[in-house]
């Protein structure tokens, strides 16, 4: 790398990477505004497309160490390429699914499809290409561009639903993850740097070097709750609001840019990714100069208290949408630290696969909390006992990422021999 890319934090790489996860993470955040349409046509209860979603963030988990893993030994450009065509067949064959396995079968494709143009590949590819000073800040851009994607999704959704089937919706997201592949030739392969790299001759080695490092092991667990919390509210919080009695629309200031308590469910998800971008590259750029853990730490405990305030209070227009500027300032917040501290303590050769694997963690979250949400509200029609789940678990992230050692393995392993 030459010192003028080395000061240039915009390549194509990081652009083209940024758009990809913002066209990927467009069409992801939608599912929760398909939830609805799909049940009422085909009078499911709402357990079976929320089970639909869920194992499409169980699948996305499990692909993601292994399209990582595939784009460390055969190129990232391979692995993002069949993830995207995977992702384009996934949705395209669901518009004309019309049970609830075939659903459910067909989001096993999309959530792979998800893996292979999602976080693991991508971030990699980026953290690679940046310079050890900027790693931090272009990971949280890059986050920031999934953030993106969050806002123009859900409100396109919306104003697609209101004039065309839920189907043809689908098939317009296919052939829009489809023509992504144009981006993937910008994803050119850089020299990966060595320092404070685990020992890693192969895979397997860095693998068993990291799953014996408590520190590994605390970042997997932790990161469950952020799926939990995320999937949770991604999937359930456009019906929740949609079907709650206190929000009136009508006379409020959010009337200005909503008319129903439909089109505010898709406002919210919109301003979770709006601020998530804030959120993003904030924390990417705090990473640098503070230490991650307690970003973290941070993160999660002001998760768990916003989710506490919001299901005690009143459910009105104003609360509804200051909570989704609040998490989403905090969304994927995690997702820059999280890489990052990976990249710093066990290097960048297998970080796609490291990361990948902690990602799992997360994805197993996202799969209890969306599958979780649609059962209790079929036992209970309510989601309230799901919300005090999730604030349990971030409770825990909080206090978990705490006793996390930040420091590279191969100097903790120098001290032990000093």
């Amino acid at each position: 790398m030459n010192l003028k890319e080395n000061n240039n934090i915009f390549t194509p790489i990081l652009i083209a990477g940024s758009l990809i996860l913002l066209i990927s993470f467009a069409i992801r955040s939608t599912f929760g505004l398909f939830q609805i349409p799909i049940a009422e046509q085909f009078l499911w209860a709402r357990s079976e497309f929320s089970l639909a979603i869920a194992i499409q963030n169980l699948a996305w988990g499990i692909g993601t160490p292994i399209f990582s893993a595939f784009a460390e030994k055969f190129g990232d450009r391979k692995a993002i390429t069949i993830g995207l065509l995977l992702y384009a067949i996934g949705v395209f064959v669901s518009s004309s699914a019309s049970s609830p396995e075939a659903h459910q079968f067909l989001n096993v494709l999309i959530g792979f499809g998800i893996a292979g143009s999602g976080f693991g590949p991508i971030l990699a590819v980026v953290g690679r290409s940046a310079s050890p000073e900027k790693r931090s800040l272009a990971l949280g851009i890059t986050t920031a561009a999934g953030s993106a994607g969050q806002v123009v999704g859900p409100p396109l959704a919306a104003s697609l639903l209101a004039v065309m089937p839920w189907a043809s919706v689908f098939v317009i997201f296919a052939v829009i993850s489809l023509v992504t592949i144009i981006l993937v030739p910008f994803l050119k392969s850089q020299p990966k740097d060595s320092k404070n790299n685990i020992q890693q001759d192969n895979l397997s080695d860095a693998l068993l070097q990291a799953v014996k490092d408590p520190t590994y092991i605390m970042l997997f667990l932790g990161f469950f709750s952020c799926g939990f919390q995320l999937a949770f509210i991604t999937a359930h919080f456009p019906a929740f609001i949609a079907e709650s009695s206190s929000p009136i629309i009508e006379g409020s200031l959010i009337s200005l840019v909503c008319n129903s308590v439909e089109s505010l469910g898709a406002l919210s998800i919109a301003l979770i990714g709006l601020f998530n971008i804030i959120g993003s590259i904030t924390a990417g750029a705090l990473g640098k100069n503070f230490t991650k853990k307690y970003l973290l730490s941070i993160i999660y405990t002001g998760r768990t208290i916003a989710a506490i305030l919001f299901i005690i209070l009143p459910i009105t227009p104003i609360t509804v949408t200051i909570f989704s500027v609040v998490m989403g300032a905090l969304w994927l917040a995690t997702v820059p630290l999280t890489s990052g501290i990976i990249a710093y303590i066990y290097g960048l050769k297998f970080m796609g696969t490291l990361y990948g694997i902690v990602f799992l963690s997360h994805q197993i979250g996202s799969f209890v909390g969306v599958w979780l949400g649609g059962v209790f509200y079929d036992i209970y029609g309510s989601y309230d006992l799901v919300w005090w789940v999730g604030i349990g678990v971030g409770a825990f992230s909080a206090i978990i990422h705490l006793p996390i050692k930040e420091i590279p393995i191969i100097e903790r392993k120098k001290l032990k021999l000093a």
